[in-house]
């Protein structure tokens, strides 16, 4: 899951769509009702966000990102 999330990081770092499309196949393999139930937000917001025309909220990236498992660092371009 963290691979294939780098992956879209990576090679399209700009592509905010993409990035967002990326976590959500994650977190519908992960389950969306546990990703709902660990991140605190519905099973319908989710779908909404991380949809190709969501535009998610950056709490809602770290908290969906924290449900499924998967930690963000920074580091220097």
């Amino acid at each position: 899951m963290a691979a294939y999330l780098e992956a879209w990081l990576l090679d399209a770092p700009d592509d905010t769509a993409g990035i967002s499309r990326a976590l959500g196949d994650i977190a519908r393999a992960v389950g969306m009702s546990k990703v709902s139930k660990q991140s605190g937000l519905s099973r319908e917001s989710l779908y909404k966000a991380l949809s190709g025309d969501g535009n998610p909220s950056f709490d809602t990236v770290l908290r969906v990102a924290r449900a499924v498992g998967v930690r963000f660092h920074a580091s220097a371009a």
